[in-house]
């Protein structure tokens, strides 16, 4: 063997062991480690938030999801939305016609003093409380929890805050109505009454009256609770753009000061 080769040999020889040396040593040295509180994922699983839409009359938990699409902001890239549908019943203004409802609804148009399906509203609000229950121990703060509904949906948003035990999130009521007397204030607990209200309504809904989304916050001030009403003038009995741009903000404030108050 010439002596090229033995000297192509021992430097092939010593390339190899130092690359297994640097190899050992990678091996032996242990990653910096960080405390939970700093580490992405451990943030992020804290400030996940959910929302629960309650659809109106007739609709479906899946026909309303695109309005997940108009919540573009960063705050909501941990958001869980959930879209459950009403369970299908004889509608006493519908002439007993049987289809997704919430609770009994005996006449439309809404009025303030139209009659009201107490027993249906509480039933339906079990059920609802017991979606967010388990939402609460899945590890989401009640902070982070916003309840909000269309129409009969609406309605039955305005109740489920109302009952609920805990401070919520928020509640928003779109094109709603208060749908039981005032003897529920006194089963409204203290930690309630902090959750705040959102309520849009449109002047020119001839489904549920103007009239009947008024009547929403004196209600809720008889309550000891607060409400930001805003009316639409030329919205009938639907949701508009502008409402649910008005959504994702109001949520968002709320978010930020629910992560502010846990950092």
């Amino acid at each position: 063997m010439s002596s090229l080769v033995r000297f192509l040999f021992s430097l092939a020889a010593a390339i190899a062991a130092a690359s297994l040396l640097a190899a050992s040593l990678r091996r032996r040295a242990q990653p910096p480690r960080f405390p939970d509180l700093l580490n992405p994922g451990t943030m992020a699983a804290r400030n996940r938030s959910f929302v629960l839409w309650l659809h109106g009359l007739g609709d479906s938990g899946p026909a309303n999801e695109p309005i997940r699409t108009f919540f573009t902001a960063p705050e909501f890239r941990l958001t869980k939305w959930a879209f459950p549908s009403a369970p299908n019943a004889p509608v006493s203004c519908n002439n007993g016609a049987v289809m997704p409802s919430w609770f009994d609804i005996h006449e439309l148009p809404m009025s303030p003093g139209s009659p009201q399906d107490e027993s249906g509203v509480l039933k339906a609000v079990e059920n609802v409380h017991a979606m967010i229950d388990r939402e609460v121990a899945a590890g989401i703060h009640p902070d982070n929890i916003f309840v909000c509904g269309f129409s009969q949906g609406g309605a039955l948003t305005l109740a489920n805050v109302l009952l609920y035990p805990k401070k919520l999130g928020g509640g928003a009521v779109f094109s709603g109505w208060v749908p039981f007397g005032s003897s529920v204030i006194e089963r409204v607990s203290a930690e309630a009454r902090k959750t705040p209200i959102m309520w849009s309504h449109g002047v020119a809904d001839r489904v549920v009256l103007f009239e009947a989304g008024q009547a929403g916050p004196p209600f809720l001030q008889s309550a000891g609770m607060s409400c930001e009403f805003k009316a639409y003038p030329d919205l009938g009995h639907s949701i508009a753009t502008e409402e649910l741009t008005s959504l994702q903000a109001w949520i968002k404030g709320r978010l930020k000061a629910s992560q502010d108050k846990e950092s």
